[in-house]
């Protein structure tokens, strides 16, 4: 007669297993969970973000502060281009937010306007330390940017199909956020934002000469009190 193994060892290796597979699967639900709703990596494979990102590098997205602090100027944000958009294969793309809605975005004299306020962009890709200059495509050089809609550009703009090619894009479109580069190790760090303090005292919309204004109402002048004439005194 051949042994047959005891069932205790059966059931710990049935454990066993059991456990190996729920361990796996908790993994599996972990990383899709923080995928989804709190970070994800992204691989650039575009020039269009130079020299802030380069081409092959790999960048976290954040996908939960946007879900409570909306999307502001200068964020760098990844999004699905519109249908529009020079993308056969509809690869996520990756911009700076130039406009947010209530904004006006001109472009002329090879600078860039919201509002009326040129915009420093001290993260234009440059040549020779000299910023390169931003065209607009075509004859549309000023947008209107509506309700739950960003303007986007990259900040390589000779190499960038962005906003002015193909509009704003709708917030919805966002994936998320653009935090820190990652890899190569030796370029990790946190990408900056620019934070644009020239528009700071300017609400979206408002005229750069509203701020400028007196606000003050003039000063009104006292109404002289009448003098009274001493009253002459009788002759004796």
């Amino acid at each position: 007669m051949i042994d047959q193994p005891p069932r205790s060892t059966n059931r710990r290796a049935l454990g066993c297993l059991l456990e190996i597979v729920e361990t796996v699967v908790l993994t599996l639900i972990l990383f899709w969970v923080i995928q989804s709703f709190v970070a994800q990596p992204f691989q650039v494979q575009q020039f269009s973000m130079q020299n802030t990102i380069q081409d092959r590098q790999f960048v976290l997205v954040d996908r939960l502060t946007p879900r409570f602090d909306g999307y502001h100027r200068g964020d760098i944000v990844v999004f699905t281009p519109p249908a529009n958009a020079e993308s056969p294969d509809q690869k996520p793309f990756i911009k700076r937010v130039i406009g947010v809605a209530g904004d006006r975005v001109e472009i002329h004299d090879g600078k860039v306007f919201v509002n009326g306020t040129e915009l420093d962009e001290p993260y234009l890709y440059s040549v020779d330390g000299t910023p390169q200059p931003t065209a607009a495509d075509g004859d549309v050089a000023s947008w209107a940017i509506g309700a739950g809609e960003l303007f986007v550009m990259g900040d390589h703009r000779a190499r960038s199909s962005d906003s002015r090619v193909f509009g704003p894009i709708k917030v919805d479109t966002v994936i998320g956020r653009a935090w820190i580069r990652y890899w190569p190790l030796e370029d990790i760090g946190v990408l900056p934002t620019a934070q644009h303090p020239e528009l700071t005292p300017l609400s979206p919309g408002a005229s750069p000469s509203a701020s400028l204004r007196p606000s003050a109402s003039p000063a009104k002048h006292a109404t002289p009190k009448p003098t009274k004439k001493p009253t002459p005194k009788p002759k004796p």
